[in-house]
C-alpha cells in the first residue's frame, strides 16, 4: 500500500472478500450496473508528501475570512461571542473529547455530571422545571417540540409565527410531513407576530403555537399577550424558541406559562464554525417529563450514600419499543453541551446578566448611530442584539464592499423574505468595540450613499 496511515494490507483485503464469498472488488459491486459505475481515474492531484500537503492546506485555509481579522455584524442564528479560554481546555481533555454515550454510570460519572449541570443551568435560564441533555441544534429541537405537542394533544395542526427563523420553519415542515401535521404560518405586523391573525386561527384543533423570543428580526415578542390568547384553548401548547443568552436579562418564557422552551446554546462556548455543529436545548414542564425527546440525566446516591448520576427516562426508540418512543433521535451533543456548561460556569450568573446587558447596550448604540448617519432603521420595537436596517442598494452588493474593508456585514433578509429587498439584519454582540461599530456605521453609510 502507498498510504502511510492505512494499515489494511492486500492480504487483509483478500481475507475480507473471501469472508463475504466473493473473489474481487469488482464482483463485490457487480449488482450495480456497469453503466452507472465510474470508469477511469478521478481528476485528482498526485499525492504530495506530508510537508507539502500541510503547507498547501495552510495556504488554502489562509484564504478564509475569520473572526480574528474581521469584525462581524452577521447573526441570524450564529453569533460571535466571547468564549473563555477554559472552554477549549476542558473539552480537549481525552475523557470528554473521546466519550460517547455514558451507558455505564460507574465509569462515566464525570460525563454524566457535566450533562446534569447543563440541564440544571438551562432549567434556571428558561424557568422550566425539566431540561434534557441536549439535542442536535435549535432547529431540530423546535421541530421535536412541535411533534410532542401533536402527540400530547392528539391534534394535527400547529401555528408557527413567520418571525421564527426561516431555517427552523423549514425543519418543522420536514418533520411535520412525516407526522401528517398541518403547519399554518401566522403573518407579521411591523416585525412582530400578528396577534389578530393568531387569534383568528386559534381553535380547538390547534396542537401548539410556536413563537421565537427574541424573534428572527431581533424584536422581543409580547409573550404575555400570546399566552392570554393561547390559554383560551384548553389543550393548545405554548412553544417558545429562545436565545438562552437573551434570557440572562429578559423575563424567561417559563414565567409566561410556556409549555416547551427550546433553542440553541451556540451563544455559550461554541464558535461560529461554518454553521455547526451546534447544541440544541429542550426544556419543559414536569407534566411532559416522560415525553421529552432524547434523554435525561438524573441525580441519585450510591450504596454508600455518595452523590451520583445516571441516565434516566430515556424515551427514544433505541431504548424502548418503537411504538412507545417519543422520538427517534439517537444521540445528543454532549461535547458541545459541555462547552456551553463550562462557558456558563466561567461567566457566572452575574456575568451572564452583564454579558446580555452589553449586547443590548451595544446594539442600541449601533442603532442610534445609524439613525444619526441617516440610515433607515425599520422597527422601533424592543430588541435584544439584532435589528433591521433598510438600505438603498442590494445587501449582497453592500456586503461585498464591506468585506473589502475588513467587515462582515449583516444578513440579507431578501434571501428568505422577497418583500424585504434591501433590508439587512444587523447583529451587535458584546465583543464589538465602539471603534468597530463606528467604523461599520460610517462605511455602511458611505457605501449606501
Amino acid at each position: 500500500m502507498e498510504f502511510r496511515y492505512l494499515p489494511m494490507t492486500e492480504s487483509d483485503k483478500t481475507e475480507m472478500l473471501q469472508t463475504v464469498g466473493v473473489q474481487s472488488t469488482d464482483e463485490l459491486f457487480s449488482d450495480i450496473p456497469a453503466s452507472v459505475r465510474f470508469q477511469g481515474e478521478l481528476k485528482l492531484k498526485k499525492p504530495a508528501n506530508e510537508y507539502k500537503l500541510k503547507r498547501e492546506l495552510t495556504e488554502m485555509a489562509g484564504k478564509n475570512a475569520n473572526l480574528k481579522q474581521y469584525s462581524a455584524f452577521l447573526g441570524a442564528g450564529v453569533y460571535d461571542h466571547f468564549i473563555p479560554s477554559v472552554v477549549d481546555h476542558v473539552i480537549s481533555r481525552s475523557e470528554f473529547y473521546t466519550a460517547y454515550t455514558p451507558y455505564q454510570p460507574e465509569i462515566s460519572q464525570g460525563e454524566l455530571q457535566a450533562i446534569f449541570e447543563f440541564q440544571t443551568m438551562i432549567s434556571e435560564l428558561t424557568a422550566m422545571p425539566v431540561a434534557n441533555s441536549s439535542m442536535y441544534d435549535g432547529g431540530t429541537s423546535l421541530a421535536e417540540a412541535v411533534n410532542l405537542s401533536a402527540a400530547q394533544t392528539k391534534r394535527k395542526k400547529v401555528l408557527v409565527s413567520a418571525a421564527v427563523h426561516p431555517e427552523s420553519r423549514a425543519v418543522i415542515d420536514t418533520y411535520a410531513r412525516g407526522q401528517n401535521i398541518e403547519v399554518v404560518e401566522i403573518g407579521l405586523q411591523e416585525g412582530l407576530t400578528d396577534l389578530e391573525h393568531l387569534k383568528r386561527e386559534l381553535d380547538e384543533t390547534i396542537a401548539g403555537v410556536v413563537i421565537q423570543y427574541p424573534n428572527f428580526f431581533g424584536n422581543i415578542e409580547p409573550l404575555e399577550k400570546v399566552q392570554q390568547l393561547i390559554k383560551q384553548q384548553k389543550k393548545t401548547m405554548f412553544i417558545v424558541s429562545s436565545n438562552p443568552l437573551a434570557l440572562g436579562y429578559l423575563t424567561p418564557p417559563g414565567e409566561f406559562g410556556a409549555d416547551i422552551v427550546v433553542g440553541d446554546t451556540q451563544v455559550f462556548g461554541i464558535p461560529a464554525q461554518f454553521g455547526g455543529p451546534h447544541c440544541g436545548y429542550f426544556a419543559t414542564t414536569e407534566k411532559l417529563m416522560r415525553k421529552v425527546p432524547g434523554r435525561l440525566v438524573g441525580q441519585t446516591k450510591d450504596e454508600d450514600g455518595a452523590r451520583g448520576f445516571v441516565l434516566t427516562l430515556q424515551a427514544r426508540e433505541q431504548h424502548i419499543r418503537r411504538d412507545k418512543a417519543t422520538s427517534n433521535i439517537c444521540s445528543n451533543q454532549a461535547l458541545n453541551a459541555l462547552a456551553s456548561s463550562v462557558a456558563m460556569s466561567s461567566i457566572g450568573k452575574h456575568g451572564l446578566r452583564k454579558m446580555a446587558a452589553l449586547n443590548m447596550q451595544k446594539a442600541r448604540y449601533a442603532k442610534a448611530r445609524m439613525k444619526e448617519a441617516g440610515l433607515e432603521v425599520v422597527s422601533e420595537h424592543a430588541i435584544f442584539n439584532e435589528f433591521v436596517v433598510k438600505l438603498s442598494k442590494p445587501v449582497t452588493e453592500i456586503n461585498e464592499n464591506l468585506f473589502e474593508k475588513g467587515i462582515i456585514g449583516g444578513y440579507d433578509l431578501e434571501r428568505d423574505f422577497k418583500d424585504l429587498k434591501g433590508h439587512m439584519l444587523v447583529a451587535v454582540t458584546e465583543i464589538r468595540t465602539k471603534e468597530e461599530i463606528d467604523t461599520f456605521v460610517k462605511e455602511l453609510g458611505d457605501i449606501n450613499g
